[in-house]
């Protein structure tokens, strides 16, 4: 379970406290639909829990309950962080590369340009990062693997030859998130704004991905961000959670 106690987060350059002591337990498997106007906290929340520098944790606290991370990845995390022998783990204090470790993934809203690093060799690079040596794939296996999580959500091929997100229209960089996300297998995954920007059909086609990776994986938890309604054709929420003025006003079942 992913646990949000409190949690009051201000801008870094900045007095402006943005979340008024937010609390939410996010259970395994959920979909939760987060909602509420532009400068509601939304983005703040998951930027937040991923480990966004931006931001600053004034009090509170976020913690991962009862999770069981493999030997492997709790070898890659600083021990003093989990506490009573694994039963927790103090989200808030581990670096952002270490929460993507624990399984914690954010879509961007906003993908960055990262000129001169092969998108292929770095999706190669994050998956065997999580894996022993053993069980790491080589260039030829990865490949295969790439091309058939690409035909999930009709991920143009030529991409993939390309450098990460480097001259990408917004639409492609927001599906290379989601390439990202079936590559990477995480446990809670945040998707801001990850329609936006998108043409019907490549709508379509991330949702109907992000359904069929839902369903494979039913532990997988969705905390999705959206402006349109079209994700509830695609999706059955368990929960929709309204947010104004850096507040969760009202929880909906």
């Amino acid at each position: 379970m992913l646990k949000i106690q409190n949690l009051k987060v201000k801008l870094v350059d900045g007095d402006k406290e943005i979340l008024h002591g937010v609390s939410l337990d996010v259970k395994p498997g959920e979909i939760i639909i987060l909602n509420g106007k532009n400068g509601s906290g939304k983005s703040t929340l998951v930027n937040t829990i991923m480990g966004n520098p931006n931001f600053e944790i004034t009090e509170g606290n976020i913690e991962l309950v009862n999770e069981a991370p493999n030997d492997f990845i709790l070898g890659m995390i600083d021990p003093d962080e989990v506490k009573e022998n694994g039963n927790y783990i103090e989200v808030c204090s581990v670096e952002p590369n270490e929460r993507s470790l624990l399984g914690i993934y954010l879509a961007n809203q906003y993908p960055v340009e990262i000129p001169g690093v092969s998108l292929t060799s770095f999706l190669r690079l994050i998956y065997n990062s999580r894996r022993p040596k053993d069980q790491q794939l080589n260039v030829f296996k990865f490949k295969n693997l790439l091309k058939e999580k690409a035909k999930i959500i009709n991920y143009p091929e030529h991409l993939l030859a390309r450098n990460l997100n480097e001259g990408f229209s917004g639409g492609e960089k927001k599906k290379t998130e989601i390439l990202q996300m079936l590559i990477l297998e995480p446990k809670y995954v945040m998707l801001d704004e990850i329609d936006s920007g998108l043409d019907k059909q490549s709508v379509k086609e991330v949702f109907e991905g992000i359904a069929k990776f839902k369903e494979s994986i039913p532990e997988t938890t969705l905390i999705i961000i959206s402006h349109y309604d079209k994700v509830l054709d695609y999706l059955k929420p368990d929960r929709t959670i309204e947010m104004e003025d850096g507040l969760i006003k009202e929880i909906i079942i």
